[in-house]
Formats: C-alpha cells, structure tokens, sequence
C-alpha cells in the first residue's frame, strides 16, 4: 500500500511479461485477474465504495475483478473504453482464429453488459460498442495528455536533449514503434525524401518493429532517420516542443480508423503542427482543428508530400498551426473539464436526483 497525491494505492503481484512470449504474456493477463479478484476484496475490507473504475485499455480482461467487487461492495461500475474487443486482437494479428475471436465477443458482451456505464475514448467507438452492450449507458469520454505536457509553454526547458533537433526541420515520432503504427510508411516516406538535407524524421521511442527500422536504414542507406530509443517522461516536452513537426501514423485497419491515438491530444497541446498519416477520427480532429496536415494512412507517397508541404512553410506559419492545435486541446480536451464531466457521470450514478 501507497500514499500518492491523496489517493491509497493498492498493488497486487503479477507474473513477469517476459520478451518476446504469447503465453506468458497471457500467464501476466490472467495473473492479475486472479490477483485481483482474490487480494483486492481482502485489501479493501471495511471500506465503503461508491463507483469503481476501469481504464480499459487492452485486455478487457482487467475487468474482470472489478466485476466480482462489483458484486462484493455493490457498487456501480464504470469502463473507460479505450480499445475494441474483439477487434483490436484482429487487427494485430494476435488472433487469428475465428471462433476464438467469436468467444472473445461474447466475454466482451457479458463484461459490458454488468457495467454501469461505458466512457468510450472516440465518438466512432459509440456503434461498435453498442453492437455489444445497451446504448443507454454509452457516452464520449476523451482522453487529455500527461500534466507533463500541459505546463504553460513557458515552464518547458529550453534544452533539448537531442543535439541538433532544431537544425532543419525534424519531423518527430514519438511513441510505441511496433506493428499497429505502420512504421513501414515512416520508413518508405523517408527513403522518398532522402534527397533533401533539410529535412530529417527523428524516432523517439521503442517497440517490437525497432530491428526492421535499424535494417532498413542500412539497407536503404537512410541518413535520413535517427532512432534515439526512450526518454523519461520528464524529456518529453522539450523534445517536442523543439520539433518542426509532430508525426503520428497508424495501419490502414478499420479498427484504427475508429480510435483516436494518445499522441494526437499530447501533439495538440505541445502546440506544434502535426503530421497525421492515418484515418478517421485522428485525422478529423487535425484537420478540425486546422493543426497540420492529414493523410491517408499507410499512404507513403502522400505522407512525403504533406512533409514537403509543412517544410515548405515559414516558421510563422506552423507556429500558427500549432496554435491552433493548443486551442482545440484547451477547449476539447482540457483535463480540468473532463475531471468534472467524469465527477457529473459518478455522481448521476450514485445519485440519479443529481442535477450536477
């Protein structure tokens, strides 16, 4: 147990991810829904709970302790959905098998259905999840960024990290760098771009598709790209805030269509004009938001042009697109607002009289 910021942290043991293993990624899942559902009862004895929360991001299965307390404390139940079930195993690749995936529909179905109420993080994520559960208690509940990214500009460091990040004109991915982000487009939009110095694509971040980027880029001959591994959060602001453009790609899947990235809300708020090389909601918001640029996704050819397009521009003018990204982040995804729609939503469970 652990103080943190007013809040009691209750830690429960799991079993070792591991590198590289299906099942003992599975044997990590499951360690925590038996770890859960046996030692958070046991923590939480004599306490009084009004509403508990899941952050679903994947697995879904994660809800399943929060069901059996559910049960214990009569409690309501509340999911952040941030990610489609069955779907987002589909699209990866991690499962194949239809009638597995046909079961995995009808546990997602069971789970859905003792729950309160449903936080989808994308207006497209409304339909595919009232295909699985009452429409009724379905609402749009987006993400904000990390407080580390929402510091007035002005408490962001000036030194960068990245020697030379702000010679020319960086185009910087930050992130996961693994199968659902297409990295072959960044790659292929690079090699196509190779032939102008000015213009360079800086990968922060790590993930299962690092190797293949490291080949390609020997093999292409790409002094193009730089792959700088991981940063700690705290670096992360000035980086991007030295960028000449912010980069966010996905695989052309529907399910991607449907989700709207972290990243594009931490891009938008770290006020530089953004890249977005995918479809969909993520696209929507950039292009709504006058921010940068949008193409389609896994589209290299397009997602060199749009680079060019940016490059081309004065700094004045991406200043003015990363501006408008800030404001469309301070009036759609401010955390303070979406703090007090998620209190109305607590509070119009525990209390349906409630005018809040």
């Amino acid at each position: 147990m652990q103080d943190w910021e007013g809040a009691t942290v209750y830690r429960v043991p799991l079993a070792p991810r591991g590198v590289g293993s299906a099942l003992r990624l599975v044997w990590n899942y499951v360690s925590f829904v038996l770890s859960g559902s046996t030692l958070g009862p046991f923590a939480l004895r004599g306490r009084h709970v009004d509403v508990i929360v899941v952050y679903a991001v994947s697995p879904i299965l994660q809800a399943l302790p929060a069901i059996f307390l559910k049960w214990i404390k009569g409690a309501k139940l509340v999911i952040l959905v941030q990610d489609l079930w069955p779907e987002s195993l589909e699209a990866t690749g991690f499962i194949r098998n239809r009638t597995v995936l046909s079961l995995v529909r009808l546990m997602v179905r069971w789970i859905y259905a003792r729950a309160d109420l449903l936080l989808v993080q994308s207006e497209a994520f409304i339909e595919p999840v009232a295909a699985l559960a009452d429409r009724g208690k379905i609402a749009y509940h987006p993400n904000t960024a990390d407080d580390v990214f929402v510091a007035p500009q002005q408490e962001t460091p000036d030194h960068c990290p990245i020697p030379g990040l702000e010679e020319g004109f960086s185009v910087v991915f930050a992130g996961n760098l693994g199968t659902a982000q297409s990295v072959e487009t960044i790659v292929e939009a690079a090699a196509l771009l190779k032939d102008i110095r000015e213009i360079r694509f800086v990968l922060v971040g790590d993930g299962s598709r690092v190797s293949w980027i490291k080949q390609k880029i020997a093999e292409l001959g790409l002094k193009n790209v730089q792959l700088t591994g991981r940063y700690p959060l705290g670096s992360m602001p000035s980086i991007l805030k030295h960028a000449g453009a912010l980069l966010v790609t996905l695989k052309d899947e529907p399910i991607f269509a449907q989700t709207i990235p972290s990243k594009v809300q931490v891009y938008l708020a770290m006020a530089r004009p953004v890249v977005a090389c995918l479809n969909g909601e993520g696209a929507r918001i950039v292009q709504q938001a006058n921010a940068g640029v949008s193409c389609k996704a896994e589209d290299a050819h397009a997602l060199a042009m749009a680079i060019r397009q940016l490059a081309d521009l004065s700094v004045e003018q991406r200043n003015v697109l990363g501006q408008n990204g800030l404001r469309y982040f301070r009036s759609h995804f401010d955390r303070d607002m979406l703090t007090k729609t998620l209190i109305d939503h607590f509070q119009q469970l525990t209390d349906p009289t409630s005018t809040a």
